[in-house]
Protein backbone atom coordinates (compact mmCIF):
# COMPACT_ATOMS: atom_id res chain seq x y z
CA UNK A 1 0.00 0.00 0.00
CA UNK A 2 1.48 3.36 -1.00
CA UNK A 3 1.54 6.62 0.93
CA UNK A 4 -1.31 8.19 -1.07
CA UNK A 5 -3.59 5.24 -0.32
CA UNK A 6 -2.72 5.43 3.38
CA UNK A 7 -3.46 9.18 3.45
CA UNK A 8 -6.72 8.64 1.59
CA UNK A 9 -7.91 6.06 4.12
CA UNK A 10 -6.92 8.35 6.99
CA UNK A 11 -8.93 11.19 5.42
CA UNK A 12 -11.89 8.87 5.00
CA UNK A 13 -11.87 7.21 8.43
CA UNK A 14 -10.02 9.67 10.65
CA UNK A 15 -7.23 8.90 13.10
CA UNK A 16 -5.89 7.07 14.98
CA UNK A 17 -6.21 4.36 12.39
CA UNK A 18 -4.75 0.91 11.77
CA UNK A 19 -4.85 -0.31 8.17
CA UNK A 20 -4.57 -4.08 7.84
CA UNK A 21 -3.79 -5.44 4.38
CA UNK A 22 -5.00 -9.01 3.84
CA UNK A 23 -2.98 -9.41 0.67
CA UNK A 24 0.11 -9.23 2.89
CA UNK A 25 -1.39 -11.77 5.31
CA UNK A 26 -1.93 -14.17 2.41
CA UNK A 27 1.52 -13.44 1.01
CA UNK A 28 3.21 -14.14 4.35
CA UNK A 29 1.29 -17.40 4.74
CA UNK A 30 2.26 -18.46 1.23
CA UNK A 31 5.91 -17.66 1.96
CA UNK A 32 5.80 -19.76 5.12
CA UNK A 33 4.31 -22.72 3.26
CA UNK A 34 6.72 -22.35 0.34
CA UNK A 35 9.82 -22.43 2.54
CA UNK A 36 8.51 -25.01 5.05
CA UNK A 37 6.34 -27.32 2.92
CA UNK A 38 6.39 -30.14 5.48
CA UNK A 39 5.15 -27.88 8.30
CA UNK A 40 1.47 -27.04 8.90
CA UNK A 41 1.10 -23.44 10.11
CA UNK A 42 -1.09 -22.92 13.18
CA UNK A 43 -1.53 -19.14 13.36
CA UNK A 44 -0.92 -17.82 16.90
CA UNK A 45 -4.17 -15.92 17.35
CA UNK A 46 -2.78 -13.86 20.25
CA UNK A 47 -0.55 -11.95 17.81
CA UNK A 48 -3.64 -10.29 16.35
CA UNK A 49 -7.05 -11.80 17.09
CA UNK A 50 -9.02 -9.91 14.46
CA UNK A 51 -11.79 -12.23 13.20
CA UNK A 52 -11.06 -11.02 9.68
CA UNK A 53 -7.50 -12.38 9.93
CA UNK A 54 -8.78 -15.71 11.20
CA UNK A 55 -11.18 -15.97 8.27
CA UNK A 56 -8.52 -15.02 5.71
CA UNK A 57 -6.05 -17.58 7.03
CA UNK A 58 -8.72 -20.27 7.36
CA UNK A 59 -9.59 -19.82 3.70
CA UNK A 60 -5.89 -20.01 2.84
CA UNK A 61 -5.59 -23.37 4.62
CA UNK A 62 -4.07 -22.36 7.96
CA UNK A 63 -4.69 -23.94 11.34
CA UNK A 64 -4.75 -22.05 14.66
CA UNK A 65 -2.89 -21.86 17.97
CA UNK A 66 -5.13 -20.48 20.72
CA UNK A 67 -4.26 -19.58 24.30
CA UNK A 68 -7.65 -18.88 25.89
CA UNK A 69 -11.26 -20.02 25.69
CA UNK A 70 -12.36 -16.84 23.87
CA UNK A 71 -9.64 -17.40 21.25
CA UNK A 72 -10.77 -21.01 20.86
CA UNK A 73 -14.38 -19.92 20.32
CA UNK A 74 -13.30 -17.20 17.88
CA UNK A 75 -11.71 -19.84 15.68
CA UNK A 76 -14.48 -22.36 16.25
CA UNK A 77 -17.02 -19.87 14.88
CA UNK A 78 -15.38 -20.31 11.49
CA UNK A 79 -16.51 -23.95 11.28
CA UNK A 80 -20.15 -23.55 12.18
CA UNK A 81 -21.17 -24.27 8.60
CA UNK A 82 -19.19 -27.50 8.34
CA UNK A 83 -21.11 -30.79 8.43
CA UNK A 84 -21.22 -32.14 11.98
CA UNK A 85 -19.23 -35.26 11.07
CA UNK A 86 -16.32 -33.07 9.93
CA UNK A 87 -16.17 -30.83 12.99
CA UNK A 88 -14.20 -33.16 15.27
CA UNK A 89 -11.63 -33.73 12.57
CA UNK A 90 -11.44 -29.95 12.28
CA UNK A 91 -10.69 -29.54 15.98
CA UNK A 92 -7.74 -31.91 15.77
CA UNK A 93 -6.48 -30.65 12.42
CA UNK A 94 -7.10 -26.95 12.90
CA UNK A 95 -6.80 -25.95 16.58
CA UNK A 96 -4.23 -26.51 19.29
CA UNK A 97 -4.69 -24.96 22.74
CA UNK A 98 -1.02 -24.15 23.31
CA UNK A 99 -1.16 -22.34 26.65
CA UNK A 100 0.44 -24.83 29.08
CA UNK A 101 -1.53 -23.47 32.08
CA UNK A 102 -5.32 -23.47 31.97
CA UNK A 103 -8.01 -22.65 34.55
CA UNK A 104 -10.21 -25.62 35.40
CA UNK A 105 -13.23 -23.69 34.08
CA UNK A 106 -11.58 -23.48 30.67
CA UNK A 107 -10.83 -27.19 30.65
CA UNK A 108 -14.43 -28.01 31.58
CA UNK A 109 -15.70 -25.87 28.71
CA UNK A 110 -13.22 -27.34 26.23
CA UNK A 111 -13.72 -31.02 27.08
CA UNK A 112 -16.83 -31.41 24.89
CA UNK A 113 -14.68 -30.57 21.85
CA UNK A 114 -12.05 -33.22 22.69
CA UNK A 115 -9.30 -30.64 22.10
CA UNK A 116 -5.56 -30.86 21.74
CA UNK A 117 -3.99 -29.11 24.77
CA UNK A 118 -0.47 -28.61 26.10
CA UNK A 119 1.05 -29.27 29.52
CA UNK A 120 4.51 -29.04 31.06
CA UNK A 121 4.15 -30.37 34.61
CA UNK A 122 2.44 -33.06 36.63
CA UNK A 123 -0.07 -30.74 38.33
CA UNK A 124 -1.35 -29.51 34.97
CA UNK A 125 -1.62 -33.09 33.77
CA UNK A 126 -3.74 -34.04 36.79
CA UNK A 127 -5.98 -31.04 36.15
CA UNK A 128 -6.47 -32.06 32.51
CA UNK A 129 -7.32 -35.58 33.56
CA UNK A 130 -9.92 -34.31 36.03
CA UNK A 131 -11.58 -31.58 34.00
CA UNK A 132 -10.89 -32.45 30.33
CA UNK A 133 -10.40 -36.23 30.22
CA UNK A 134 -11.31 -36.38 26.52
CA UNK A 135 -8.43 -34.09 25.51
CA UNK A 136 -5.34 -35.19 23.68
CA UNK A 137 -2.19 -33.78 25.26
CA UNK A 138 1.04 -32.27 23.96
CA UNK A 139 4.08 -31.98 26.22
CA UNK A 140 5.93 -28.65 26.08
CA UNK A 141 9.71 -28.87 26.31
CA UNK A 142 11.94 -26.11 27.65
CA UNK A 143 14.52 -25.08 25.03
CA UNK A 144 17.11 -22.29 24.63
CA UNK A 145 15.68 -18.80 23.96
CA UNK A 146 19.05 -17.04 23.64
CA UNK A 147 18.81 -13.87 21.57
CA UNK A 148 15.04 -13.90 21.09
CA UNK A 149 13.22 -10.60 21.57
CA UNK A 150 10.70 -12.13 23.99
CA UNK A 151 12.05 -14.91 26.21
CA UNK A 152 9.59 -17.66 27.21
CA UNK A 153 11.72 -20.47 28.65
CA UNK A 154 11.67 -19.13 32.22
CA UNK A 155 7.87 -19.38 32.26
CA UNK A 156 7.02 -22.48 30.23
CA UNK A 157 8.41 -25.91 29.40
CA UNK A 158 9.67 -28.95 31.25
CA UNK A 159 13.35 -29.87 31.40
CA UNK A 160 14.47 -32.51 28.91
CA UNK A 161 15.46 -34.84 31.74
CA UNK A 162 11.90 -35.06 33.09
CA UNK A 163 10.10 -35.03 29.76
CA UNK A 164 9.70 -38.76 29.19
CA UNK A 165 8.58 -39.33 32.78
CA UNK A 166 5.79 -36.80 32.12
CA UNK A 167 4.88 -38.67 28.93
CA UNK A 168 4.70 -41.96 30.82
CA UNK A 169 2.65 -40.32 33.60
CA UNK A 170 0.07 -39.12 31.07
CA UNK A 171 -0.40 -42.60 29.62
CA UNK A 172 -0.65 -44.07 33.11
CA UNK A 173 -3.52 -41.66 33.79
CA UNK A 174 -5.33 -42.84 30.66
CA UNK A 175 -4.49 -39.79 28.58
CA UNK A 176 -2.81 -39.98 25.18
CA UNK A 177 0.29 -37.89 24.48
CA UNK A 178 -0.21 -36.91 20.87
CA UNK A 179 2.73 -34.57 20.54
CA UNK A 180 5.82 -32.79 21.80
CA UNK A 181 6.20 -29.01 21.51
CA UNK A 182 8.71 -26.25 22.15
CA UNK A 183 9.09 -22.49 21.63
CA UNK A 184 12.42 -20.76 20.96
CA UNK A 185 11.18 -17.31 22.00
CA UNK A 186 9.37 -14.64 20.01
CA UNK A 187 11.19 -12.87 17.14
CA UNK A 188 14.05 -15.35 17.25
CA UNK A 189 16.98 -14.06 15.22
CA UNK A 190 19.39 -16.63 16.67
CA UNK A 191 18.60 -19.51 14.34
CA UNK A 192 20.73 -21.93 16.38
CA UNK A 193 17.88 -21.94 18.92
CA UNK A 194 15.82 -23.92 16.42
CA UNK A 195 18.69 -26.32 15.70
CA UNK A 196 19.27 -27.02 19.40
CA UNK A 197 15.54 -27.36 20.09
CA UNK A 198 14.99 -29.83 17.24
CA UNK A 199 17.87 -31.98 18.47
CA UNK A 200 16.50 -31.93 22.02
CA UNK A 201 13.04 -32.87 20.78
CA UNK A 202 14.40 -35.73 18.69
CA UNK A 203 16.22 -37.15 21.73
CA UNK A 204 13.07 -36.96 23.87
CA UNK A 205 10.93 -38.59 21.18
CA UNK A 206 13.46 -41.39 20.76
CA UNK A 207 13.58 -42.09 24.51
CA UNK A 208 9.80 -42.02 24.69
CA UNK A 209 9.56 -44.48 21.79
CA UNK A 210 12.14 -46.74 23.45
CA UNK A 211 9.97 -46.77 26.56
CA UNK A 212 6.94 -47.86 24.57
CA UNK A 213 5.25 -44.54 23.78
CA UNK A 214 5.67 -43.24 20.23
CA UNK A 215 4.80 -39.58 19.72
CA UNK A 216 3.37 -38.67 16.32
CA UNK A 217 3.24 -34.84 16.35
CA UNK A 218 6.11 -32.37 16.73
CA UNK A 219 5.09 -28.74 17.32
CA UNK A 220 8.09 -26.48 16.64
CA UNK A 221 6.30 -23.45 18.07
CA UNK A 222 6.67 -19.85 16.98
CA UNK A 223 9.51 -17.37 16.99
CA UNK A 224 9.79 -17.01 13.21
CA UNK A 225 11.08 -13.45 12.80
CA UNK A 226 9.13 -10.75 11.03
CA UNK A 227 11.04 -8.57 8.58
CA UNK A 228 10.93 -5.40 10.69
CA UNK A 229 14.11 -4.08 9.11
CA UNK A 230 17.05 -5.02 6.88
CA UNK A 231 18.94 -6.52 9.83
CA UNK A 232 16.55 -9.47 10.09
CA UNK A 233 17.96 -12.38 8.14
CA UNK A 234 15.74 -13.81 5.36
CA UNK A 235 13.16 -16.39 6.38
CA UNK A 236 14.50 -18.74 3.73
CA UNK A 237 17.82 -18.94 5.60
CA UNK A 238 16.06 -20.14 8.75
CA UNK A 239 13.81 -22.50 6.79
CA UNK A 240 16.79 -24.24 5.20
CA UNK A 241 18.21 -24.99 8.66
CA UNK A 242 14.87 -26.27 9.93
CA UNK A 243 14.23 -28.42 6.87
CA UNK A 244 17.69 -29.95 7.06
CA UNK A 245 17.25 -30.87 10.74
CA UNK A 246 13.74 -32.26 10.19
CA UNK A 247 15.02 -34.48 7.36
CA UNK A 248 17.98 -35.64 9.44
CA UNK A 249 16.29 -36.22 12.78
CA UNK A 250 12.69 -37.33 12.20
CA UNK A 251 10.95 -40.08 10.29
CA UNK A 252 8.60 -39.15 7.47
CA UNK A 253 5.51 -40.23 9.42
CA UNK A 254 6.01 -37.54 12.09
CA UNK A 255 3.54 -34.67 11.62
CA UNK A 256 5.29 -31.31 11.97
CA UNK A 257 3.30 -28.22 12.96
CA UNK A 258 4.32 -24.68 13.93
CA UNK A 259 2.76 -21.60 15.53
CA UNK A 260 3.70 -18.49 13.51
CA UNK A 261 1.97 -15.35 14.73
CA UNK A 262 4.22 -12.34 14.37
CA UNK A 263 5.60 -13.66 11.06
CA UNK A 264 2.13 -13.70 9.50
CA UNK A 265 0.65 -10.52 10.99
CA UNK A 266 3.39 -8.00 11.78
CA UNK A 267 4.13 -6.64 8.32
CA UNK A 268 0.45 -6.50 7.32
CA UNK A 269 -0.51 -3.35 9.23
CA UNK A 270 0.26 0.36 9.14
CA UNK A 271 -0.86 2.83 11.80
CA UNK A 272 -1.70 6.46 11.09
CA UNK A 273 -1.90 9.17 13.74
CA UNK A 274 -2.40 12.92 13.87
CA UNK A 275 -0.15 15.42 15.64
CA UNK A 276 -2.16 17.03 18.44
CA UNK A 277 0.66 18.90 20.19
CA UNK A 278 4.11 20.37 19.59
CA UNK A 279 6.66 21.73 22.03
CA UNK A 280 10.39 22.30 22.42
CA UNK A 281 12.02 20.79 25.52
CA UNK A 282 15.74 21.08 26.25
CA UNK A 283 16.29 22.15 22.67
CA UNK A 284 14.52 19.11 21.20
CA UNK A 285 11.29 19.32 19.23
CA UNK A 286 8.60 17.11 20.78
CA UNK A 287 5.48 15.93 18.99
CA UNK A 288 2.36 14.51 20.65
CA UNK A 289 0.15 12.19 18.58
CA UNK A 290 -3.38 10.89 19.08
CA UNK A 291 -2.22 7.34 19.70
CA UNK A 292 -0.11 5.92 22.52
CA UNK A 293 1.79 3.04 24.11
CA UNK A 294 -1.51 2.14 25.76
CA UNK A 295 -3.05 1.73 22.33
CA UNK A 296 -1.54 0.82 18.94
CA UNK A 297 2.03 1.32 20.22
CA UNK A 298 1.52 -1.06 23.16
CA UNK A 299 4.14 -3.35 21.64
CA UNK A 300 6.79 -0.90 22.84
CA UNK A 301 5.89 -1.88 26.42
CA UNK A 302 4.67 -5.44 26.10
CA UNK A 303 6.62 -6.72 23.12
CA UNK A 304 10.03 -4.99 23.46
CA UNK A 305 9.48 -3.66 19.94
CA UNK A 306 10.10 -0.26 18.35
CA UNK A 307 8.05 1.17 15.50
CA UNK A 308 9.77 4.03 13.63
CA UNK A 309 7.48 7.04 13.18
CA UNK A 310 7.49 8.43 9.64
CA UNK A 311 6.12 11.67 8.19
CA UNK A 312 4.26 12.18 4.93
CA UNK A 313 5.85 15.62 4.60
CA UNK A 314 9.27 16.00 3.02
CA UNK A 315 12.06 18.27 4.16
CA UNK A 316 15.17 18.54 6.25
CA UNK A 317 14.96 16.30 9.29
CA UNK A 318 16.06 16.65 12.89
CA UNK A 319 16.08 14.35 15.91
CA UNK A 320 12.72 14.69 17.67
CA UNK A 321 10.78 13.05 20.47
CA UNK A 322 7.35 11.53 19.89
CA UNK A 323 4.92 11.10 22.78
CA UNK A 324 1.49 9.53 23.06
CA UNK A 325 -1.72 11.30 23.96
CA UNK A 326 -2.16 10.02 27.52
CA UNK A 327 -1.25 11.94 30.67
CA UNK A 328 1.49 9.48 31.66
CA UNK A 329 5.25 9.95 31.44
CA UNK A 330 5.61 6.30 30.43
CA UNK A 331 3.76 7.12 27.22
CA UNK A 332 6.90 7.74 25.19
CA UNK A 333 6.93 6.39 21.65
CA UNK A 334 10.43 7.55 20.73
CA UNK A 335 13.12 9.90 22.03
CA UNK A 336 15.13 9.86 18.80
CA UNK A 337 12.98 10.00 15.69
CA UNK A 338 14.21 11.75 12.54
CA UNK A 339 11.35 13.93 11.32
CA UNK A 340 10.93 17.09 9.23
CA UNK A 341 9.30 20.17 10.71
CA UNK A 342 5.67 19.27 11.35
CA UNK A 343 2.61 21.18 12.53
CA UNK A 344 -0.56 20.43 14.45
CA UNK A 345 -2.89 18.15 12.43
CA UNK A 346 -0.11 16.78 10.23
CA UNK A 347 -0.18 12.99 9.88
CA UNK A 348 2.53 10.47 10.76
CA UNK A 349 2.58 6.71 10.29
CA UNK A 350 4.33 3.52 11.42
CA UNK A 351 4.70 0.36 9.37
CA UNK A 352 4.97 -3.32 10.39
CA UNK A 353 2.71 -2.81 13.40
CA UNK A 354 0.29 -5.71 12.90
CA UNK A 355 1.41 -8.02 15.73
CA UNK A 356 1.15 -7.51 19.50
CA UNK A 357 0.09 -3.87 18.99
CA UNK A 358 -3.61 -3.09 18.86
CA UNK A 359 -4.06 -6.67 20.16
CA UNK A 360 -3.03 -5.41 23.63
CA UNK A 361 -4.57 -1.93 23.37
CA UNK A 362 -6.55 -0.56 26.32
CA UNK A 363 -8.95 2.29 27.12
CA UNK A 364 -6.45 3.95 29.47
CA UNK A 365 -7.22 7.61 30.22
CA UNK A 366 -10.54 7.13 28.47
CA UNK A 367 -8.99 7.05 25.00
CA UNK A 368 -10.40 4.24 22.84
CA UNK A 369 -8.14 2.04 20.69
CA UNK A 370 -7.58 3.02 17.07
CA UNK A 371 -10.13 2.07 14.46
CA UNK A 372 -9.04 -0.87 12.31
CA UNK A 373 -9.74 -0.85 8.58
CA UNK A 374 -9.28 -4.08 6.64
CA UNK A 375 -8.31 -3.84 2.98
CA UNK A 376 -8.05 -6.50 0.25
CA UNK A 377 -10.27 -8.90 2.16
Amino acid sequence: MNRKQIQSLAAQHGTPLVILDHDIIRRNYAEFRRHLPKVQAYYAVKANPAPEIVRTLFKAGASFDVASLPEFMLVYENIKDLPAKEQQDFIWDKIIYANPTKPKETLLALDQYKPLVTYDNLNELKKIKQFAPHAGVVLRLRVPNTGSMVELSSKFGCDAGEAVDLVVAAFQMGLVVEGLSFHVGSQCTNFENFVQALNMAAAVMKESRDRGHAIKILDIGGGFPAAYNRHVKPFGTLARKINAEIDRLFSKDIQIIAEPGRFLAATAATSVARIVGKAVRDGKTCYYINDSVYHTYSGIIFDHCQYPVRAFKRGKTEICAVFGQTCDGLDTISQSEELPSLEIDDLVYSENIGAYSNASATYFNGFPPAQVVHVNL
